[in-house]
Formats: C-alpha cells, sequence, structure tokens
C-alpha cells in the first residue's frame, strides 16, 4: 500500500501546447492518504482515465510527478509501481478455470503453491467465487467475469494500489448494486488504496471517502460525498452532484446577499467584489413554496415516488423543488423560497469568498 502524491502534475497530448484547450489534465497537485477508497468523479473526457493511466505507469506525464512513499515514480513502468488495474471490459482467461484465473497474478510471480491455494480461496470466499472455482471462465456471465477481475487485483499482497477504470459499465443495472456493495466491503476488509474512475455520481459517492470531481481537465473539488453535497465549491459540482442538480439563477450582489429578479435573497456567503458573472445556487431540497418570495409559475409536475420533483419558471430561469409525499403543490402562480443558510453566491462559477477560508 502507499500514500500517493501528484505535484504540479499536468499532461498534454500536443508537443507544444498553447492554450487551455490543448491540455487534458491541468495542473493539479493531491495526495491520497494510504489505505483510502478514493473515486476520480467527471463526464466523459474531462481527464479521468487520463489521470489514472498515469498513476498507473501506462503513461507518463508531460509535467510534474508522482510519488509513491515520497518516492518518485513518474519514469517507472506499471511492473515497477506494483499495481493492480481492473478494467471497464472484465480481463479473463476464457480458457482457464475460475480457479485458474485467480492464480496466475501470483503464479506468474513464482509465489509457492500453498501460497498460492490459500489466497486464491480467500478471494474466492470474499467474492462470492467459491462454488465456482472449478469452471471455465467462458461459460461466466459479464458480472461473473467482472468478479475474477476484482479478485486478481486482490489476489497480490504486494500492491500499492488497486485502479478500477468504469469496471461496472458491462454490468447489468439490478446486479451493479450488489457489486458495489462488494467493492465497499473488500475494501473496508482489505485496507488497499484503491481509486475509482466513474462517470456515475451513485458509483462515486456509495464506493469513495473521498471524491475528485473533474471537469475539462480540471479538478473542480476533492471532499466527502456530504462535503460535495452540502458546499459544492463550484457551480458544475453543485449540477453535478445530485439529482436533480443544485438551481442556479443569475443575480445581482447586494450587501446583504443577493438579488434575484428584482427580488432580495438572503444567502449564507457574501461576495467580496461585485466584478464577474454572479449566480446564486440552492438545491431543490432547500427550495419551498411560501406566501411571499421569489414569483414563479409551476410548469411541470414529475412524480418520483416518495416525492415530486416541481419546475417552476420565473424571471430569473427554472427552478426545481422536490414535495413530499402527500404536499400541495398549487396550481400556478406560486412564490418560492429559499433556505438562507443553503443558498450561496457564485462569482465566474466559483463560490465566492472560498479563498478567504483556505
Amino acid at each position: 500500500m502507499a500514500r500517493i502524491t501528484l505535484d504540479q502534475l499536468r499532461h498534454s497530448y500536443a508537443r507544444n501546447p498553447q492554450s487551455d484547450a490543448d491540455w487534458a489534465l491541468k495542473q493539479l497537485d493531491l495526495e491520497w492518504d494510504d489505505g483510502g477508497a478514493y473515486a476520480l468523479l467527471g463526464p466523459s473526457g474531462c481527464g479521468k482515465t487520463t489521470l489514472l493511466n498515469i498513476i498507473s505507469g501506462l503513461l507518463v506525464p508531460s509535467h510534474g510527478k508522482v510519488l509513491f512513499d515520497g518516492e518518485d515514480v513518474s519514469m517507472l513502468p506499471p511492473e515497477q509501481r506494483r499495481i493492480a488495474q481492473v478494467f471497464q471490459f472484465p480481463v479473463v482467461y476464457d480458457t482457464m478455470t475460475v480457479y485458474d484465473n485467480l492464480a496466475f497474478p501470483l503464479r506468474n510471480r513464482g509465489v509457492d503453491e500453498a501460497t498460492v491455494d490459500s489466497r486464491v480461496r480467500e478471494v474466492a470466499a470474499m467474492n462470492d467465487l467459491m462454488g465456482m472455482l472449478d469452471k471455465r471462465a467462458r461459460g461466466l456471465t459479464a458480472d461473473g467475469k467482472q468478479k475474477i477481475s476484482l479478485g486478481r487485483g486482490l489476489v497480490r499482497t504486494d500492491v500499492n494500489a488497486i485502479l478500477f477504470d468504469e469496471p461496472l459499465t458491462v454490468i447489468d443495472p439490478h446486479l451493479k448494486f450488489q457489486l458495489r456493495s462488494k467493492l465497499k466491503e473488500l475494501h473496508q476488509r482489505v485496507a488497499t488504496t484503491m481509486i475509482y474512475v466513474t462517470h456515475d455520481q451513485t458509483e462515486a459517492l456509495t464506493f469513495a471517502d473521498k471524491v475528485v470531481v473533474m471537469n475539462v481537465g480540471e479538478v473542480m473539488q476533492v471532499g466527502t460525498p456530504e462535503e460535495l453535497f452540502d458546499e459544492p465549491q463550484h457551480t458544475f459540482v453543485g449540477h453535478f452532484i445530485g439529482s436533480p442538480g443544485m438551481n442556479v439563477l443569475p443575480c445581482q450582489v447586494s450587501g446583504s446577499g443577493a438579488v434575484v429578479a428584482c427580488h432580495k435573497v438572503a444567502t449564507a456567503n457574501k461576495a467580496a467584489r461585485a466584478d464577474g458573472t454572479a449566480e446564486i445556487g440552492v438545491r431543490p431540497e432547500f427550495v419551498s413554496f411560501a406566501t411571499s418570495g421569489l414569483p414563479a409559475r409551476v410548469a411541470k409536475v414529475s412524480d418520483a415516488g416518495r416525492f415530486s420533483i416541481v419546475e417552476a419558471d420565473c424571471d430569473a430561469g427554472k427552478v426545481r423543488l422536490l414535495v413530499g409525499e402527500g404536499g400541495t403543490i398549487p396550481s400556478e402562480q406560486v412564490h418560492l423560497a429559499f433556505d438562507p443558510a443553503r443558498t450561496r453566491i457564485y462569482v465566474d462559477g466559483w463560490l465566492a469568498g472560498r479563498e478567504a477560508r483556505s
């Protein structure tokens, strides 16, 4: 296991990068503790897999360093970094049995057969594979094959980290929850540093202790699932995390908060400067109907089971709010109230005042 440090890391596939668009990864400085569970979360093309491949050694960064326990490994190949990587599609040897698939990484390193047998059976028990050790891999379902891939990552005891590159993509939706739960359980049992790449917020938030949210090659925020939900540092994080995501409305900055469509809105933070594009952000969970507030009109109601998602139009744009089962939804003209403790000002996308707290 290892503490992983990314020091002034940047990467460009262009020979002479000239603009922001030339960088697959903009500069980032991160440190992941030994034994932690982390997720890289963001839309397709945001740089998640590029970053994962730099950590594993499949890709050499054009700038900066990768350190394991303080040692610079930036130029070392994957085998010398002692990394196990699980890919998007199961990588198994179809003609081998499940047992031999799990044993392969150990036998390839000359481990004695007694140790091989002990480790294979231990990992097979963790992954619910004990009943199929003698079966050939070709006859297994996609989730069974992916369990083998996970097992091969866990069977070695000398790995610094296990990296997962969207490992549940090919798994049927009803099985994803089971495998996510299994991964979390396995991490708690083996306490190996794990980094999980995904574009699915549910996978990231249920697996990781800390999530790195990325967009267009930039790290937007690093935090626990609670921190990402409660205090997004950027409007992108607020929109990307949550279902539905955070409401974002244009505003003007005032001394006591913000003004949205000529209506004063109290906020949890203040903007030290009024230049730039100012917006307020508030999650649907913290918007409610009121006798006074921002005037709006109910445009759409979607039944989500235990609650309804209401879309209301106001002069500043669309606002979503949640109404619990049995709650009253006015038919047309309404007023909206925002929880002041949960409503924040953003300037040019970033949370106003965050510099003062860093």
